[in-house]
């Protein structure tokens, strides 16, 4: 799938919003990407991470064992796109501020993937990753629909982006002045 036919359907379903927005890294932005928008619609969704899929099939990872999503935001990409791997499909969860796969169990040395929905930062990436090396597992890559950092995000694995979009984020401090005039919302999920 090309970057193009990837944005369009985001744009088609109503999920790329324009405003003030503290994304969940706590930079602001004046673009949102809205995936849930994306989500409500299951065909769009099935499109999009059958072709992310394949783009983990074609990065030549070797077997994978499990998809891994962070909550909230990887828990649909990464459950379609094990659909697609047919391979099980787990979570990670907040439990006192830190990732834990909590409802589920994993051998030592598995071999896993995670998917996640947008990359910015890379961080829930990145704390995924730490939560399942505490648990021995093998984590071969990181995969997401779109890669709002274009390449610069550090996920501490190969990242395969469906997308990249590359979004202004500025620093609390560092504001320009016509996202200062507008009241700044925070529609992520960093805090579930």
């Amino acid at each position: 799938m090309q970057q193009k036919e990837v944005l369009d359907i985001f744009r088609k379903c109503g999920a790329i919003l324009e405003g003030h927005f503290i994304l969940t890294s706590g930079l602001r932005s004046p673009t949102f990407i809205q995936k849930a928008r994306v989500f409500m619609h299951a065909d769009e969704t099935e499109k999009l991470c059958s072709a992310l899929a394949q783009d983990i099939r074609d990065a030549n990872l070797g077997a994978i064992d499990m998809v891994v999503g962070p909550a909230v935001g990887g828990i649909i990409p990464a459950y379609e796109v094990s659909r697609h791997l047919k391979v099980p499909n787990v979570w990670v969860e907040r439990q006192d501020g830190k990732f834990q796969l909590r409802r589920f169990e994993m051998k030592p040395g598995a071999r896993v993937v995670i998917v996640e929905d947008i990359v910015t930062t890379g961080l829930s990436i990145r704390e995924t990753i730490a939560s399942l090396q505490e648990l021995g597992a093998n984590v071969l890559a990181a995969a997401c629909l779109i890669d709002r950092s274009a390449g610069k995000a550090d996920v501490g694995a190969e990242l395969i982006a469906l997308a990249e979009y590359e979004v202004p984020a500025y620093a609390p401090d560092e504001i320009p002045a016509e996202l200062v005039a507008i009241p700044p919302v925070k529609p992520g999920s960093r805090g579930l």
